[in-house]
């Protein structure tokens, strides 16, 4: 299946995820610079769902240790914001971030990104400052990545789309 396919379905099963993950170009570092949009490649993970429906925009790369690694739109939608990832998610906050942007803004570089081996490829990987967590990129286009977040004690990799947008 393709990239194309793949989201036009909306819906992919976890091992097609992988293999389709697994067929396309590794990232460099320096390919990552810059906004992405981000959106949800739903596999069946627990987390399906979950950053759609609180107004998750995306990521930023500034450089190598200079990343951005959530951010979400403002309450009225017309901009972004970076949130703390040790603050987000939170048993407090339920459905949209924007409205709780004073709890949870930060302006705080929360990752570093790095080149990690990841199921046989060297790849460009956003590596979070205070979770076991990687966020793993291939290239699908000049502007498109297929991310897989990989956590300690997650079952199954968590897939989403960034498409560069550097407004």
């Amino acid at each position: 299946m393709t990239f194309d396919e793949a989201v036009s379905a909306g819906r992919l099963e976890a091992q097609a995820a992988l293999a389709l993950f697994d067929s396309l170009p590794t990232v460099e570092l320096e390919f990552m610079r810059g906004t992405w949009k981000g959106s949800e490649l739903l596999t069946g993970h627990p987390m399906d769902g979950m950053l759609g429906a609180t107004g998750w925009y995306g990521k930023r790369f500034i450089d190598d240790e200079s990343v951005h690694p959530l951010l979400f739109y403002t309450e009225d939608g017309a901009s972004v914001f970076p949130v703390d990832p040790r603050k987000w998610p939170s048993p407090a906050i339920r459905g949209l971030v924007g409205p709780h942007r004073a709890d949870v803004e930060t302006g705080k570089f929360k990752a570093r990104l790095r080149l990690t081996v990841y199921r046989g490829q060297v790849s460009a990987t956003m590596i979070y400052d205070d979770w076991p967590t990687h966020d793993v990129f291939r290239k699908v286009d000049a502007n498109t990545v297929l991310g897989l977040m990989d956590a300690r004690g997650m079952a199954a990799p968590y897939f989403f789309v960034l498409r560069r947008d550097d407004k």
